[in-house]
């Protein structure tokens, strides 16, 4: 083949050269720091190697420095077992040059992976010098042309020999061609452990070949961390399996760990019964000789992620020529770059943008109202990714995508049970619908002035509660926030689990709108509502948790009478519902654009609903109609495709970066003797009450993955680590004024969310450590800004100080929790829901509603009176409605709302005051 490069062994990847036995311990990689360590080894050692250039007398060099270098070297060899690029070929002459003092040679050998790290792109082995060359030592570090292809690497998972390891990956090599797609290098480790580690290391391995001989300990030794989230996965035994069946427990660990990774299996003996027993866990299966097709087979899995089918017809549309005769003058540039008073638009913006804008739906661009082509491609595509049977994209934001959802299941009279603390879309949603909504209270953060989320006992403790009143068949769905603004996320399968154990055809939304990244880490997607669903789904299937149901069941109902045991035995046992007639029927709403990249509004609907296609699929087909523009907007869709193929491609990477990211601020504020002076970042104890916690660390991800893990399986609400709650109290200034004044105003620093006493800062995938040195370095003169201003206060200032921080740091009035609908808009005494829509369109009726300021509201709810507020009431912060139609309002909300310091209330107008539903009758027929 004349293309073909000959065969060789490339002393860069797949090298023979073994690591030392190095024991991974808190300074050595984790699979939350190690992006960070590595880099940081490496950069260092270029350092070292240009402090120590020309230096022949070692006490002449900096004091430790070589001790540092011996240390780092250790460190980097713990790293590159599991990297095939530089690999550790390249480790070993680095050494080599250190140890011989040549260290102009050890300067080329590092700079080499340092200009990789500096353009951001993986490391590859064509951008290397060659460890092995003689004239290594003597050419200048130059720059080498970039490759412009995305570029991955491929783990090999067999225990072979150093000759054979070498002659396969020489093979793979040489099926390489400048015209692939992408680039990509192989590395090899010996067992199924090293195969785990590897994967958790390292972001970049995309594909894993695994061949029948692989060992199952690894020849290093983990630290305390790794050793435990490993031996958390792999069950005692597996040693002692036989081949295959090891094989396939290593692809379902693999998957596990990240789902989007492409497996291969390549074997000689009974591959044809490999194949039938592996299911659906191997792409492709080969035999040992069949390197040309492996590799193509690489390249296609990539490309199958890789594929953006509409972000790629909008540019094929922008590309083409075309005369515009259609409701859209922006389109082609048409109205902008010809015109005198707004060419700044096309300057601003590009042609591209100008370009690519347009209404039709022919051509490749599909309807997004009725998609047969590219849009359907982009949306198959992403319920791939989020693990869903079917996604919807929605360009007009999550709050429209509630909508949709509560629209296409709710009917009006149907009772559906929502976290009063949920995002105002839902309730307008459920006002629409027509639902009898029934209210649930999160548990309450009174020093903070916010809420967490809903117990579990109080989900539970409703639907019984219906069940008593012979209402709980008009029970349709429950509605929750996974997770919360503030980080506060569900054990979603449990949840659902107990849920359905009590009422078996039950429907749940969870508005993920800040969870959409969740997906692509493996400790974070266990608690999203599509990887919850398929959990379920399997455990349906399980005969062991099918038996163990029906024994349960057998518990809890008479045998006699089928009467069901008392509400407290329902209520303290954990519930399995009845597989053989639960249905899993569950929804999720994502801001992709808040958490993954997209433009502004891009959302996503995902369905795992066993009954859609017969049940819902045509009243959500018109819900979608109902609340989408009949003109979306293009440039969001392609959006959403183009972020869907980074969170397939590099989405674990991103979140572990971003929670380790935030987790070094919350450090940094801790151990800063000015810093923890003023600030102090709200910890697991701080949000989350004992009563639902079964582990103890106040930080689990800072103690380790392992402490991560555990606390993600066991207990009933975590904290995301990726948000930081910062607590200003002793700053003396309230979360409003240092939002604007402090961080925006002087310092340029967005944040989104405030309390009276607290700052919520967010990581997300675009955060560098840069911006997170920024902000630090920011707290670090805000703290020093007010210890001078401390200073120069007189007694009564600082009398005046105490008296303000005592308020910010003491607790203010409770939050209140929903009071009752007025008795008119209930359906009886026995339950709480209410027809909210009822109560919203009275107030259309003339001299239905009139208007009280906050006085004269007090003083006719302390005489007594129920008095009923017309309309949604919604401070910001907390966010939420304090006020819903029909709700009687009570001395405690008006408490609340009047210890409140925040300048955006909607629905309180402080010229009118409250608008309130004037004295109705009981309604007519009322049980």
């Amino acid at each position: 083949m004349a293309n073909r490069r000959p065969a060789r062994t490339h002393p860069r990847i797949g090298a023979a050269v073994k690591a030392p036995a190095v024991k991974i311990d808190d300074e050595y990689p984790t699979p939350s720091n190690v992006w960070r360590l590595r880099t940081d080894v490496w950069e260092y050692l270029a350092y070292a190697a240009k402090q120590l250039h020309g230096v022949t007398d070692p006490t002449l060099a900096e004091k430790g420095l070589f001790d540092e270098v011996k240390r780092r070297l250790c460190i980097l060899e713990a790293v590159e077992a599991y990297w095939a690029v530089p690999g550790m070929a390249h480790v070993a002459a680095l050494r080599a040059r250190f140890e011989e003092g040549d260290h102009a040679a050890a300067l080329v050998l590092t700079e080499a992976v340092t200009r990789g790290f500096a353009r951001f792109e993986p490391d590859h082995e064509d951008h290397l010098a060659d460890p092995d060359s003689p004239a290594v030592a003597l050419e200048p570090a130059r720059p080498a042309l970039p490759d412009p292809r995305p570029r991955f690497e491929v783990l090999v998972v067999d225990d072979m020999s150093e000759t054979v390891r070498e002659e396969f990956v020489a093979e793979m090599f040489s099926q390489r061609r400048g015209t692939d797609a992408f680039a990509y290098a192989v590395n090899v480790v010996p067992s199924l452990e090293d195969a785990l580690i590897a994967v958790l290391l390292n972001p970049t391995i995309q594909a894993c070949i695994l061949r029948p001989g692989f060992s199952v300990p690894s020849r290093h030794r983990p630290g305390d961390d790794l050793r435990k989230y490993l031996d958390a996965m792999i069950e005692p035994g597996v040693a002692v399996y036989p081949p295959h069946e090891r094989i396939l427990k290593l692809a379902d660990l693999l998957k596990g760990l990240r789902p989007e990774l492409d497996l291969y299996l390549v074997a000689d003996v009974s591959i044809e019964e490999l194949a039938g027993a592996s299911g659906r866990r191997f792409n492709r299966l080969f035999r040992r000789n069949e390197s040309m097709e492996l590799h193509l087979s690489l390249l296609q899995g990539v490309a199958e992620r890789y594929k953006t089918p509409f972000f790629d017809a909008v540019q094929h549309h922008s590309r083409k020529p075309a005369a515009v005769f259609h409701a859209l003058p922006v389109s082609r540039g048409g109205s902008v770059v010809n015109s005198r008073w707004i060419k700044d638009m096309g300057e601003f913006y590009g042609l591209n943008l100008l370009h690519a804008e347009t209404s039709a739906t022919s051509g490749g661009l599909d309807s997004l109202l009725d998609p047969r082509s590219s849009i359907k491609g982009a949306q198959q595509l992403a319920a791939r990714a989020f693990g869903a049977r079917r996604t919807y994209l929605v360009t007009n934001g999550t709050s429209t995508a509630n909508k949709i959802v509560h629209q296409s299941i709710v009917a009006p009279g149907d009772v559906v049970i929502a976290d009063r603390n949920c995002h105002k879309s839902h309730h307008y949603a459920l006002m629409l619908a027509g639902a009898q909504v029934a209210y649930v209270d999160a548990y309450p953060l009174d020093e903070y002035s916010f809420y967490g989320a809903v117990p579990l006992k109080t989900l539970k403790g409703m639907l019984l509660d219906y069940r008593r009143a012979g209402r709980l068949d008009e029970v349709k769905m429950v509605t929750l926030t996974n997770c919360t603004f503030d980080g506060i996320v569900y054990d979603v399968q449990r949840v659902m689990e107990e849920c359905l154990a009590i009422k078996p055809d039950l429907v749940f939304l969870w508005d993920e709108a800040w969870f959409a990244f969740a997906g692509f880490h493996p400790i974070y997607r266990r608690r999203t509502a599509m990887a919850a669903a398929a959990a379920l789904e399997a455990n349906f299937k399980d005969p062991d948790y099918i038996e163990r149901a029906k024994a349960q069941r057998a518990a809890l109902f008479d045998a006699e009478t089928g009467q069901p045991a008392d509400d407290q035995v329902w209520l303290s046992t954990r519930l399995l519902p009845d597989p053989e007639t639960a249905r899993l029927r569950v929804y999720a709403t994502q801001s992709t654009h808040k958490t993954l990249t997209s433009l502004r509004q891009g959302s996503m609907i995902h369905v795992f609903d066993q009954d859609f296609s017969h049940l819902n699929e045509v009243t959500f087909r018109e819900a979608y109609m109902t609340h989408t523009s009949t003109s979306p907007n293009y440039q969001i869709l392609a959006s959403l495709d183009i972020g869907r193929r980074q969170a397939e491609l590099e989405g674990y990477e991103l979140v572990q970066r971003q929670a380790y990211l935030a987790q070094s601020v919350a450090r940094m504020v801790a151990r800063h003797p000015l810093l923890k002076k003023y600030f102090r970042v709200l910890s697991t104890h701080d949000l989350i009450p004992e009563e639902f916690r079964a582990t103890a660390s106040p930080m689990p991800l800072q103690d380790g993955l392992a402490a991560m893990d555990e606390a993600w399986r066991t207990d009933e609400f975590v904290v995301d680590p990726s948000r930081l709650t910062l607590h200003i109290g002793k700053t003396g200034v309230d979360g409003d004024t240092f939002k604007h004044k402090y961080l925006m105003d002087l310092h340029g620093i967005q944040v989104n969310k405030t309390s009276r006493n607290t700052v919520l800062f967010m990581t997300n995938i675009g955060t560098s450590r840069s911006s997170v040195a920024y902000l630090i370095d920011v707290l670090v003169k805000l703290a020093e800004h007010f210890e001078r201003e401390q200073s120069d206060m007189g007694p009564l200032a600082l009398e005046a100080r105490k008296e303000t921080v005592a308020a910010l740091i003491g607790t203010p009035p409770p939050l209140p929790d929903f009071s009752r609908f007025a008795d008119r808009f209930r359906s009886d005494d026995q339950t709480t829901d209410g027809d909210i829509r009822a109560a919203y369109f009275t107030t259309y009726k003339t001299g239905s509603c009139g208007y009280l300021m906050p006085k004269q509201l007090a003083e006719r709810v302390i005489a007594g009176d129920e008095v009923v507020s017309a309309g949604f009431v919604t401070p910001y912060p907390p966010g939420f409605p304090i006020l819903v139609p029909g709700q009687v309002v009570t001395k405690e909300i008006l408490s609340y709302m009047e210890a409140l310091d925040t300048r955006e209330i909607h629905g309180f107008d402080p010229n009118l005051g409250y608008r309130v539903i004037n004295e109705l009758p009981a309604r007519p027929g009322r049980v």
